[in-house]
């Protein structure tokens, strides 16, 4: 789960930190770097020294009024700094000091971000006052230790500074050669200020696209609060409230989601699909907490190398198998629902409608959050980290209309990158049709067709790897690599497909119930996990920094294998909590607590990355990478997570997929002597019928498998 640039990145940090100290000229080196501590007293030295000559580094005939505006403040700086004006010297306290532990990889020194940006020295009209400008004085370690490494010429060392407004980085990167200059003692090559690190107290205003964000969400907020009040005055029986009043009311909505359904009249219920989906979400959350940890400002970066080395690391760099969870529960739904409706309407399937309503039901809450990742990130925070917004954004602007149509899975650039997933399983659910008309016709022989696919893809993937040397390990993998196994369609396609005919099975067995023996039930239980723990843990000797590598054909292997292993041992776990062979893994599962937090779970899974991206790149100081720390870290997320979710549940997401409830007709069963359908039994059907969406992670989905039998 970790780009290129990042094994890059790190790759320079190990080759500094491996550094050894008894290197011809490597102490003479790491004393030029640590001259560096003392960079700001220097400047204000050299400020308090300083004549008007010296600040001018250019000649005053070619300068721009923009040019005389900074000379003019950098002046206004060296008499407040001589005089010992509170102002000036508070500019220059707010700078980072050189940080301590670049060894360890220390990369920021983030220095006090907002005294900068507050400093301002009032002077009367018509004169500008003097405010602050913040920016990361950017030191390749590289050079000063004399590296010739081009991995480590990447790595960069940032540190605060705080410089007037007036000034650009080319003024402040020839005042810094001018200073340098002079006074030897710290001439330090590779240092340099960029504007794109740059920010000042002076936001930039808002464009149309912004206002539009906030007038179309405090527009569907007004809406939604309105009948909300109506809802609250009217204080009917909710299945009796009209059909506008259900569709906007927050209240209808929230008890909508917060209702505990009692599944134990119904023993043929899958109640252990809400625990599956949310262990399954939080752990793409939690991985997502260790990925993203590397675009914050931390104390210890090197110490993730060794991080990876351990044992529980593979829970991480292995969770490329939740999404694999996901796609089960995705095809199984499919089938299991929409045969379900076939079977009732003689094989009958709209597909245009089904097609319409799927996109009712995803397309808003994508949109809005193309817009949100892409708008609203510098509008609710701010921060050192924070100059650029949300790390997609180039992307987003370049290509957001690729998410819309479902295909950003086949782009170099993803906008809401996370969000591939939903392309995937879209693709899939449009091919869906083909398969599930096979199976109603056909029957087994479309299960041995299907069956044979599996191979063929599985046969796919393994040639891929083989042909073209790709590997997934940390240290090996590329972006191509990236591109062909993990985010390709048919990839992930097996995974979708088991889920698909086990979801054909519980189709036809809904009715039975096995009696199977006890030692068949252990042996299930034994092969399902020692799949499960074999898939994370299989590659952890080899995916060491310094250990041999498997064998391409080892890895092409395991990861044939595993996009096989693990579909089938989670439909074990499902089948066994059905049955009644599950013990405390049902018992967790198929808690009834889980089922709020399900319903949310498609909220939560597009929301997610953008609070976890908030709050890494909003810190003021540097934060230590552990264990520990990134518990503490995914517990926060999360429960900020769930609470934007369920605010955005309500006026965006509830909204439009109770339209799509009401804009879909009802399909009308039919009855023969044969087969009887009582009336509780055809109000079930007729409510799943409506159902728009079979992705995983919606309401629907759980509410339709609450309300068929198996």
């Amino acid at each position: 789960m970790v780009s290129t640039l990042g094994v890059i990145f790190f790759s320079g940090l190990l080759f500094i930190s491996a550094a050894e100290p008894n290197e011809k000229g490597f102490q003479l080196n790491l004393q030029r770097l640590y001259t560096l501590n003392s960079l700001s007293f220097e400047f204000v030295n050299y400020f308090h020294n300083a004549s008007v000559h010296d600040i001018m580094p250019y000649g005053a005939k070619d300068s721009t009024e923009e040019d005389l505006q900074c000379i003019y403040d950098l002046v206004l700086l060296a008499v407040g700094i001589s005089s010992g004006e509170y102002w000036a010297l508070k500019m220059f306290d707010s700078w980072g000091k050189f940080p301590s532990g670049i060894l360890k990889g220390n990369l920021y020194e983030l220095g006090s971000f907002d005294e900068c940006l507050n400093t301002k020295n009032i002077l009367p009209e018509p004169y500008k006052s003097v405010t602050g400008k913040y920016c990361f004085l950017s030191v390749t370690p590289s050079l000063l230790l004399g590296s010739t490494n081009p991995f480590a010429a990447a790595v960069k060392l940032n540190i605060g500074t705080c410089f007037p407004s007036s000034c650009r980085a080319s003024h402040m990167n020839n005042f810094l050669k001018t200073m340098f200059s002079i006074n030897t003692t710290v001439s330090v090559p590779g240092i340099g200020i960029s504007d794109s690190s740059c920010q000042t107290l002076e936001k930039e205003p808002w464009d149309g696209l912004t206002k539009a964000t906030i007038w179309i969400l405090v527009a569907m907020a007004a809406i939604v609060a309105l009948f909300t009040v109506v809802d609250y005055f009217l204080r009917k029986i909710p299945d009796e409230l009209p059909a506008v009043v259900k569709i906007f009311s927050a209240r209808a909505n929230s008890r909508a989601l917060f209702q505990v359904s009692d599944t134990k009249s119904n023993p043929n219920v899958i109640e252990c699909i809400h625990g599956i989906r949310c262990m399954t979400l939080f752990w793409v959350i939690f991985s997502h907490e260790y990925v993203d940890s590397l675009i914050t400002a931390n104390l210890n970066l090197v110490d993730w190398f060794l991080w990876a080395e351990e044992p529980y690391a593979s829970f991480v760099l292995h969770s490329f198998f939740s999404v694999d969870s996901f796609f089960v529960i995705g095809g199984m739904l499919v089938s299991f629902i929409m045969l379900r409706i076939m079977e009732r309407s003689d094989g009958k399937l709209n597909v245009i409608l089904m097609y319409l309503h799927r996109l009712i039901r995803i397309w808003p809450l994508m949109a809005f959050a193309i817009l949100i990742y892409m708008k609203m990130m510098p509008v609710v925070a701010d921060g050192p980290l924070f100059k650029n917004g949300y790390s997609g954004l180039p992307q987003c602007e370049a290509g957001w209309y690729w998410s819309l149509i479902f295909v950003q899975n086949y782009v170099s650039n993803k906008c809401v990158g996370h969000t591939w997933y939903l392309a995937v399983d879209m693709q899939l659910f449009i091919l869906s049709p083909i398969f599930l008309f096979a199976l109603y016709k056909w029957g087994k022989k479309a299960v041995a067709g299907i069956v044979v696919l599996v191979l063929l893809l599985s046969g796919c993937l393994f040639a891929t790897m083989m042909v073209n040397d790709y590997s997934m390990l940390m240290k090996r993998t590329s972006v191509d690599a990236m591109a062909n196994m993990y985010y390709a369609t048919h990839t992930h396609a097996a995974p979708w497909l088991i889920g698909f005919l086990f979801g054909y099975f519980l189709h036809l067995n809904r009715d039975k119930k096995y009696q199977i023996n006890w030692m068949i039930v252990g042996l299930g239980w034994f092969l399902s996990l020692a799949m499960i723990f074999t898939s994370i843990f299989a590659l952890y000797p080899s995916g060491k920094w310094t250990g041999a590598s498997v064998s391409i054909l080892g890895e092409s292997f395991y990861h044939t294998l595993t996009r096989i292993g693990w579909p089938l041992a989670l439909c074990w776990v499902i089948f066994a909590c059905i049955q009644g062979y599950g013990g405390l893994a049902n018992s967790f599962l198929s808690s009834p607590l889980w089922q709020p937090l399900s319903r949310l779970s498609y909220s939560i899974f597009i929301w997610h990355l953008f609070i976890v991206e908030v709050n890494a790149r909003s810190v003021r100081t540097n934060v230590y990478f552990s264990n520990y720390q990134m518990m503490l870290k995914f517990w926060s997320d999360l429960g900020i997570t769930i609470l934007v979710s369920y605010a955005l549940h309500l006026i965006i997401e509830a909204p439009f997929s109770s339209i799509g409830e009401h804009l879909k007709p009802r399909i009308k069963t039919k009855v023969t002597n044969k087969d009887q359908v009582d009336n509780n039994d055809k109000k079930d059907f007729e409510t799943s019928s409506s159902s728009a969406d079979f992705n995983v992670f919606t309401p629907e989905s759980e509410t339709n498998l609450e309300q068929e039998k198996v």
